[in-house]
């Protein structure tokens, strides 16, 4: 693609799919100087967000100069000798000299399944904790295989990288002969479209409602670093607590440089099992290029907790 964007010189790009990929493609683009239009036929782009936190990312890529087109399914293509000429959806026709397809992945498990491997979630290869299948011999790890999601007690396809090499290590020691297990996931994710950074883990409002749990959710509105200091900039951070326990049970964050990688802070407590009211004094550390003296992450919890307090 790279080299076609080179050699080519491509005008108009159309990127079908609003989730990580298709973002950060649309992205790249931006930045070598193409128009980009971006069909989601979702309601929002980066659909691991909740709805409200999802503006903010559509705000951020239509601040970027991308043309996003929600709620819109992909047709069909136009083709002009032998090229791709538009993108037709079922409201509009968007030309273009090159289309990006960023629809996600599912595992690719028929072979398995005609071989009698037990499937789950999404028909992923069903897995235990050290990466064994239900037939004796055969292991699985990575974007085939299952997760155990810690939050919710259940088991999930997640396909990211950083799970499949933690998966990989898992199975490769115990195929070597060792003993080694892999507990499970958080869901945690990061991505960037231009200045702005986009983090979650946990589970979303839906998936909550899903369980049947109840909740609480609080949004607050901080800066990166210190705001009198050079280039602090706004982050926004979403907390979700269950009532009465205030066990924390997700995260998400929006924000410019600075922002994201504190969902680390937040999948780290998910992995101990903590509560919004456990992280309000965590010692997090503080000097202005980095952070408030209260970094917007204990900011968040605070109002967690309050909100758990006052019973939602």
């Amino acid at each position: 693609m790279r080299t076609v964007v080179d050699t080519e010189r491509p005008k108009r790009a159309v990127v079908v799919g609003g989730g990580y990929i298709g973002l950060e493609m649309a992205e790249a683009l931006i930045l070598r100087g193409l128009e980009v239009s971006l069909v989601e036929r979702g309601e929002q782009v980066m659909g691991t967000l909740d709805p409200d936190m999802g503006a903010l990312v559509s705000g951020a890529v239509a601040e970027a100069g991308v043309q996003l087109h929600l709620g819109e399914s992909l047709e069909a293509f136009e083709v002009a000798g032998g090229r791709v000429a538009a993108v037709v959806t079922g409201k509009r026709t968007l030309p273009a000299d090159i289309v990006i397809l960023g629809l996600g992945v599912r595992p690719n498990t028929d072979l398995a399944a005609r071989a009698g491997i037990p499937l789950g979630v999404r028909d992923a290869l069903r897995v235990n904790d050290r990466m064994q299948t239900g037939v004796s011999g055969i292991w699985a790890a990575g974007d085939c295989a299952e997760s155990f999601h810690l939050v919710s007690r259940r088991p999930v396809h997640i396909a990211l990288g950083t799970i499949a090499n933690k998966q990989g290590r898992v199975a490769g020691i115990n195929l070597g002969g060792g003993y080694a297990t892999f507990p499970g996931v958080v869901g945690t994710a990061v991505s960037k479209i231009c200045k702005w950074e986009v983090a979650r883990t946990g589970l979303q409002e839906r998936e909550i409602r899903d369980l049947g749990l109840e909740y609480v959710a609080a949004a607050i509105k901080s800066t990166t670093r210190a705001g009198y200091y050079p280039n602090a900039g706004p982050i926004t951070v979403k907390t979700l607590a269950e009532k009465g326990s205030g066990r924390l049970l997700g995260a998400q964050i929006v924000g410019i440089e600075g922002a994201a990688k504190r969902i680390d802070i937040f999948a780290t407590a998910l992995h101990a099992g903590m509560s919004v009211q456990d992280m309000i004094n965590l010692d997090l550390s503080y000097a202005p290029p980095y952070s408030n003296a209260w970094d917007p992450v204990l900011i968040a919890v605070r109002q967690a907790d309050r909100a758990v307090r006052e019973g939602g």
